[in-house]
């Protein structure tokens, strides 16, 4: 049985089409999750306790998914010490660069790493998740090597 160690939260369940790519990843690594829906606009309370939580039921980081005001990452960063990663979706008319700048402009004292915008962001958002982890997870440090130097000899992207 894998270990979750991640939270994936987004805030709408149409924003699962993005994020996918996000578990997709966490399970080609056997690392384990949970993807839930929860709006800091609509839900703030059940977001908040989610964030505030997170630590304590054995998440060692979130990944928040959200297009529009994209408000949900730096919601959930103002309410855990958990690394906290941004990934704006396209969900406006705006084609996501309104979810890029609610996103990244945090601030300072409120960290939130964010990645692009949509399925690669959801993707490189797992990735970076990882790397975090395999700071101190010598295994999954292979495991990403290895990944690493297969993509190099891909024609992937």
């Amino acid at each position: 049985m894998k270990t979750k160690k991640i939270l994936i939260v987004m805030g709408s369940s149409s924003d699962a089409k993005f994020m996918s790519e996000c578990a997709k990843v966490l399970d080609d690594f056997s690392l384990g999750y949970d993807m839930v829906v929860s709006s800091a606009h609509r839900a703030p309370g059940r977001t908040r306790e989610l964030a505030a939580r997170a630590g304590e039921n054995g998440y060692s980081i979130i990944i928040a998914g959200a297009g529009g005001a994209a408000h949900l990452a730096g919601a959930m960063a103002s309410e855990t010490m958990l690394p906290v990663i941004g990934v704006p979706l396209p969900s406006s008319y705006l084609s996501g660069m309104d979810a890029l700048l609610s996103t990244v402009q945090m601030p300072g004292g409120i960290p939130v790493a964010t990645v692009a915008i949509g399925e690669a962001g959801a993707k490189n958002a797992a990735l970076l998740a990882l790397e975090i982890l395999a700071l101190n997870d010598r295994s999954l440090n292979r495991k990403l090597l290895k990944y690493r130097r297969d993509l190099a000899g891909s024609k992937k992207k």
